[in-house]
């Protein structure tokens, strides 16, 4: 019983179809409150998500994964930027290099300045309203339900 209510609660992350018939949005975010934030508000705006919390295992996951877009914090552990993710999605899955939406805390770092400058992606700075960030994705990835 536990085992099939656990699957259950999974199934909408696991089967994007429930939600969307466009592939899911990977999410890179190492904060959990603001990583269960973000994914329940792409969620509740009707978009599949699959989360991680470091660069390294998003770059696993755009490896093998279909993926409508990513919404990726520009600091994130395991030795994979957010700046990195970008590089290596623009030489790899080139499709979703304008399908990028940077979150940070830290607009004002030169590095992330000099990031934002040289890829030309939107970033929504933390704290963000919730408006706000969710019209910067639907711009950038268009509507869940298009």
């Amino acid at each position: 019983m536990t085992q099939s209510g656990a699957q259950s609660r999974m199934k909408p992350a696991a089967q994007p179809e429930t939600q969307s018939a466009r592939p899911p949005l990977l999410l890179i975010e190492d904060e959990p409150a603001v990583l269960a934030l973000v994914r329940a508000v792409l969620e509740g705006h009707g978009y599949s998500v699959v989360s991680t919390e470091s660069g390294a295992d998003a770059l696993r996951l755009l490896q093998n994964g279909n993926f409508h877009g990513v919404v990726s914090d520009m600091r994130t552990p395991g030795g994979v930027d957010g700046s990195q993710v970008y590089a290596w999605i623009a030489a790899n899955r080139p499709e979703l290099a304008s399908r990028l939406v940077f979150i940070t805390g830290d607009i004002a770092n030169e590095e992330t300045a000099a990031t934002l400058h040289r890829t030309g992606a939107p970033c929504v700075e933390k704290p963000f309203r919730v408006h706000d960030f969710i019209s910067v994705v639907e711009k950038t990835m268009g509507r869940a339900d298009e």
